[in-house]
């Protein structure tokens, strides 16, 4: 049975109805009309995932920053006693205050265009690359940057879509 959604109600009504039985608006006079609003639909449904995932992905990054922090103090002080050279604990830190930012900047801008995607994805991918490229002996820190990766991808993601919380909900 072909349904239409009626344009005033928004309620599901039987093709074969003239009228909309619960508010008695007329249907439209054809079915290509009403299929014409889905994909207006699906957009909704996306930039609200993506409104999701900016917020918990923010929430997260705000989360592991102190944790990163933490941890990388305590790997610079490992690696100033042991006087081995390494610089994994400042990339650490580096990254724990990328990640900060990132997590503000993603709730922040989780409803805005595209200059809080480009700025993640550019704070994301610095935090990433510091964090591969510095880690050493710092294993936990190729962890927080593989983080870092994934939140860059989605954002880039975002950014490709349009669909960065642009809908008006």
């Amino acid at each position: 049975m072909a349904l239409y959604t009626c344009s005033k109600c928004g309620k599901k009504v039987p093709w074969e109805y003239p009228v909309c039985p619960y508010c008695h608006t007329p249907r439209p006079t054809t079915q290509a009309s009403t299929e014409s609003k889905k994909p207006e639909a699906n957009k909704k449904t996306n930039g609200g995932n993506m409104k999701t995932w900016k917020l918990v992905s923010g929430i997260l990054c705000i989360v592991l920053s102190f944790f990163v922090l933490l941890q990388s103090c305590a790997a610079g002080l490992s690696n100033t006693l042991q006087d081995n050279g390494e610089v994994g604990g400042s990339a650490g830190v580096i990254v724990a205050i990328m990640l900060l930012a990132g997590g503000i900047v993603s709730i922040a801008t989780r409803k805005g265009g595209k200059g809080g995607n480009i700025a993640l994805i550019v704070m994301f991918g610095i935090a990433a690359f510091l964090g591969f490229t510095l880690a050493g002996s710092y294993g936990d820190l190729v962890i927080w940057s593989v983080w870092c990766l994934i939140c860059a991808v989605l954002a880039i993601i975002c950014l490709v879509k349009g669909s960065g919380g642009e809908s008006d909900d």
